[in-house]
């Protein structure tokens, strides 16, 4: 069968990485500089070495299921390490994927009912990413889907529960430059996945900043500095944040090497990108490292 060229798997992860490898030894040999560190962007791009950095820099995240030993492999391990957690809901997640592509958001509940939310679609060909969020209701499509994604690698974490604006839940994609939050969107959701291609929609960044107050803003961003100090090499991190329910705290579900693809957004008023796109920034970040002017 031939690998669906949308998906990222075990055998992209390795060729890219291989990829990165080979682009660095010719930049050196050339005398070229590279802007992005080649081993962070390598762990940003597995879920779970990403996950266990920060959490071992003691950075908020969710609490992930499986360790190297006993690792989620199929579904039966899944709900093994549900049960021996005593957790009913779950995010479980390709360790090499973006954009949402093969996430799966399932519950389970007594009596045997479940409920798997992804925008994985089951075809005759096999699983194919899809603009469109479904659902699936019965255990043995759940177990089927989990069954074709785990040969990848899963990483699966506990689903906590977000914050709303405006009766629609929401998370913030945080762009970090420098070390320092510079850029941010608000993406809210009807259904689990808050992409913005999946549905999503541009929230109001000022109503959210309102409703944290000043502290819970300066804690959020505190929160985003941190996750991308754990990858000292990068000098842009992208930084998925969850603001959880009651907006009293946060964790970091995700970070992104190349996650800085926010149009028509400047940045924060008072802050070193006010009034320019993240591109800009970092070029002005990259050049004043270098001792360059722009």
């Amino acid at each position: 069968r031939r690998p669906d060229p949308g998906r990222r798997g075990a055998r992209w992860y390795r060729t890219f990485t291989a990829a990165l490898v080979r682009i660095g030894a010719a930049a050196t040999a050339g005398g070229a500089r590279i802007a992005g560190d080649i081993d962070d962007i390598a762990v940003m791009f597995d879920k779970r070495l990403s996950h266990a950095r920060m959490l071992a820099a003691g950075v908020p995240v969710p609490p992930a299921f499986g360790t190297a030993d006993a690792p989620v492999h199929d579904y039966a391990s899944l709900r093994e390490a549900m049960t021996d957690a005593e957790e009913r809901r779950v995010f479980v997640k390709p360790a090499h994927g973006s954009s949402a592509s093969g996430v799966v958001a399932l519950q389970t509940a007594p009596g045997g009912r479940i409920r798997a939310i992804t925008s994985a679609a089951t075809t005759p060909d096999g699983l194919r990413n899809s603009l469109r969020v479904r659902t699936y209701l019965t255990e043995p499509e759940v177990a089927s889907l989990i069954d074709a994604l785990a040969p990848d690698g899963l990483h699966v974490e506990r689903w906590v529960p977000k914050a709303s604006i405006g009766g629609r839940t929401f998370d913030l994609r945080v762009v970090v430059i420098g070390g320092e939050p510079a850029h941010a969107v608000v993406r809210t959701s009807s259904h689990p996945m808050t992409n913005l291609h999946l549905g999503g929609a541009r929230g109001d960044l000022e109503e959210v900043r309102r409703a944290l107050g000043d502290d819970g803003w300066h804690e959020a961003m505190d929160v985003c500095a941190r996750a991308a100090a754990c990858f000292p090499g990068s000098p842009m991190v992208g930084v998925d944040l969850l603001v959880l329910s009651r907006m009293q705290s946060f964790a970091v579900c995700e970070v992104n090497a190349f996650g800085d693809l926010l149009p028509r957004l400047t940045g924060f008023p008072g802050g070193p990108a006010e009034g320019v796109d993240t591109y800009t920034a970092q070029i002005r970040a990259v050049l004043a490292g270098s001792g360059a002017h722009a």
